[in-house]
């Protein structure tokens, strides 16, 4: 069943290699994820899942030591899922690499030197429906005796006119339904999240939401935010269930 949830943002502008000279504009975000694993850790999990966003084609199970990278932003940072495989014959070299979100999931990981548990992701599209997101997160509750789940993506990205999806009037209220929902590890909340206005304001957590929603069913954990901001007009939080 599921012991521990941590939910976090996943801009690669995390990750400070990206980010640069603005790497402290989220060093705050960052410190809420540290501590936010490490209510997963103390929960001592069996098996950590990591719950991502991912584009079309990218969806699906990635299994522990997977690769990714963050060459497509400009920068020589490769990450890996977890340990990687102690038989070489097991290496998933000749796999898909890890999505974006999977892989700022796998720097948080290793920036603060999980070893918890094992390890495994799951890429998670957006046109992935509510009832299908939550029977895939009470299957991903069975995986073990006890589970934790890393769970990455953004609220709406209309929050401003310099947002990625410029401003939209609907996003302020839809980002602050998430954020309490996650405060208070509001399940049916969560599964109310309206999937066609998420896709109009860009929200690419609703789906890895919703996912969590499903897998803590019947696991009576209590939810605290973390951190809430909405920089460069994005909805991003950090919340830590237990």
């Amino acid at each position: 069943m599921l012991v521990a949830a941590a939910v976090c943002p996943a801009p690669p502008l995390l990750v400070p290699p990206v980010a640069a000279g603005a790497a402290g504009e989220l060093a705050d975000a960052r410190t809420a994820c540290s501590d936010a694993l490490a209510v997963l850790a103390a929960a001592r999990p069996d098996l950590l899942v990591v719950v991502g966003s991912a584009d079309p084609g990218e969806g699906g199970p990635y299994p522990q030591g997977t690769r990714g990278g963050f060459h497509g932003f400009g920068v020589d940072v490769e990450v890996r899922l977890g340990e990687p495989p102690t038989d070489p014959g097991t290496d998933p070299l000749s796999g898909p690499p890890l999505p974006t979100s999977l892989a700022v999931a796998a720097w948080l990981l290793g920036h603060t030197a999980w070893s918890g548990a094992p390890v495994e992701g799951l890429g998670v599209e957006e046109p992935l429906t509510t009832a299908r997101c939550l029977e895939t997160g009470r299957e991903l509750a069975t995986r073990a005796e006890r589970v934790a789940l890393l769970v990455m993506g953004d609220g709406s990205a209309c929050r401003t006119l310099k947002a990625p999806g410029y401003l939209d009037e609907r996003a302020a209220a839809f980002d602050e339904g998430a954020a309490k929902a996650l405060a208070a590890a509001d399940l049916p909340a969560l599964a109310a999240l309206d999937a066609d206005l998420a896709a109009e304001l860009k929200a690419a957590g609703r789906a890895p939401w919703q996912v969590l929603a499903g897998a803590a069913e019947g696991a009576g954990l209590e939810g605290r935010l973390l951190y809430e901001d909405a920089p460069y007009g994005v909805g991003y939080f950090v919340a830590a269930w237990s």
